[in-house]
Formats: C-alpha cells, structure tokens, sequence
C-alpha cells in the first residue's frame, strides 16, 4: 500500500499542499474555518500521519520540550515535572526529563542530548548552573526558561515564586504561637548563595527573626534537602539538650524526616515542638499532625514557563534582557504549627 502524502490530502480537500502544512503546523498563517474542516476530514478520511522527523528537519525544531531537574524522586520536583507535562500536552507538544543528581557534569551531559535533538527549548531547574553548562546555552543559542530557581551564572526569562516572602509568611506564624524563637532546617555546603530557593527560605527564615528582635546566631543547621538524611539530622537536634520549641524547614521533605523524628523520640507535635515547611507537596496533609507549609500555584507556574520557551520572543541575540515572572507565596495553615 503506497505510503499517503501531503499531496494526496491536498488533492483530496481542494487545496494547495501549503494550506495542508499551515493546518497541520497550525500556522503560520491563518486557515479558514471551512478549509481547516476539509483538510481535516481529507486526513482523516486518508489516514495520513505527518512526517516528524522530516518537520523537525526542515524546522530545524521538533515537538519536544527538554527539562532538567535535580532529582524527580523528591515529591516537588516530581509534582512541578508532572505539570510540565500537562501544561506541554495543552500545546501539543511531549517532554524529555533528565534528572542531574545536583551533578554539573549530568547537567551539562542533558543540556548537549537535548539541544542536540533540536529540542522546541529548555525548560531548566538548576542549582547553581556552571559555567561550562552556561556556556553550552550560549553556543547552541537556545530558548531556554529557568523555572523554580535563578542561577548566577545565566541571566535569562525565569519563572520563580516569592520565596523569601512565603519563608517570611511561615515563621513570623510559628512567632505568633509565641516561640521564644524558631530553628531553621537550611541547605548544605554546597547549596548556591545566590538564586537558590532554600537559600531564599533561609533568609525570609532570618529576616523574620530579626524583625521579631530574636537572634539567629546558632539556630541554623545545615541539613540535605531530603526527608531521609533530614531525619538523621532532627534526630540528634531533637535528642539534645538545646532543643528548638520550633522548627521552619526549608523544605517539606526535610519537614517529613523532623515529624519522624520527633515521633520516634516522643516529642509531641505541635505540644512540645511546632514544625513548619515549604512547598506543599501533596503529602504534606497527610503527614501525622498535617503539616502547615508554604504553597505555590504550580500549574500556573508550569504553563506560564511552557508558555515563554514556546514563544519565539523570549531571547533576542546579542541583547539578553532580564525577565522575570514571579508568583506569590501562600500559607497553608494545619495542625503541625499548633492551630486547630
């Protein structure tokens, strides 16, 4: 059976073979409504499936959006991945992920796979972007949208949340209670000064703090970002002679391992110790006491960075201007701060 071509639909519906592209690419010019309905129908009819790769050739783009993330076996990045997804699809377009590990060689080996696949753009989260990675987006001249954090080393469009103020929102509720102050579960060594969330969330943590009068001297500690080394953290925080009467955890992952914790040692929540996070991931209210965090909207997020990598104006060559698309911050109030 001879294979169907864009001729034949164009023959079959009354139209040029470039009326037939514009309805299949949706553009670039306009179609009119009767003529898109009979193209459509000569598709069906035919049963014609469009070239991608020869498209992607000649476009010299393809269907495909690449994201970059740390790591998808944390619930945040898993869920903002999952949105992506769904935001992508809305457009017509598919996602390849590829996890980094925090690792700057992982991150560069996915940035060269990805461009190299003639990829729509790159969506990328990032903590702390090298410069050899820098350098790859430079020479490939890609579209590419920061999401969720903001390295130093690239100044490109992001989409980010008010951390610093949702990280405010959070402790300044934990004072309300009446704490005669709040510890602080940051990041490690290694976790960027500048452009990173829990950076961001230590400093709203700081500024909240001295705004209220209190100190912040020895009330930070180091901590990774995930529940399991948090756990083994809040353990020996918990079981020592300084225990904290309140915790703000710059994540929710880190906020999970201190609930562990504490139920392990037998430190009532929020009785003896108020626990707070940040993200609102969908766990987060069904830990035991559900746990009051920071939410963002990151449907909105998703689609508002899908929206701007998809979008031929995002970069103008040889004049990088700053853009930058933040979203609010916002409390979720549950039993683990001591309400309700």
């Amino acid at each position: 059976m001879a294979k169907v071509t864009r001729d034949d639909v164009a023959r079959l519906a009354g139209t040029s073979t470039a009326v037939v592209s514009y309805v299949i690419n949706n553009g670039p010019r306009p179609v009119a409504p009767a003529t898109r309905e009979r193209v459509l129908a000569a598709i069906k009819e035919l049963g014609y499936r469009p070239d991608r790769v020869a498209q992607a050739m000649a476009s010299r783009r393809t269907d495909l959006i690449g994201m970059i993330v740390p790591d998808t076996r944390q619930p945040f990045f898993a869920e903002l991945t999952h949105a992506v997804e769904q935001a992508a699809a809305e457009r017509g377009k598919m996602v390849l992920v590829g996890n980094s590990d925090y690792l700057d060689e992982r991150e560069v080996h996915y940035l060269r796979a990805f461009l190299g696949m003639r990829v729509s753009g790159l969506i990328l989260v990032s903590l702390g972007l090298g410069e050899l990675a820098a350098a790859e987006i430079e020479a490939w001249d890609a579209r590419v949208v920061l999401l969720h954090e903001r390295p130093e080393a690239i100044d490109d469009v992001a989409v980010v949340l008010d951390d610093i103020g949702g990280a405010q929102l959070a402790v300044r509720h934990l004072l309300e209670h009446g704490h005669e102050y709040v510890a602080c579960l940051g990041g490690v060594e290694s976790t960027p000064v500048v452009g990173d969330p829990v950076t961001d969330h230590v400093e709203g943590w700081r500024r909240a703090m001295l705004e209220s009068g209190r100190l912040t001297e020895g009330r930070l500690f180091k901590a990774p970002y995930n529940r399991y080394d948090a756990y083994q953290v809040a353990l020996e925080l918990l079981a020592g002679p300084n225990r904290p009467p309140a915790i703000f955890c710059a994540t929710d992952d880190q906020a999970i391992g201190v609930l562990r914790a504490a139920r392990e040692l037998r430190i009532d929540v929020p009785g003896e110790l108020a626990v707070a996070g940040f993200d609102d991931v969908k766990e987060a209210a069904l830990t035991d006491p559900p746990l009051t965090t920071v939410a963002s909207d990151r449907p909105a997020m998703a689609r508002a960075a899908v929206d701007l990598v998809l979008d031929d104006g995002i970069r103008v060559v040889g004049s990088r201007r700053e853009r930058l698309k933040q979203f609010p911050s916002a409390l979720v109030v549950r039993r683990s701060c001591g309400c309700g």
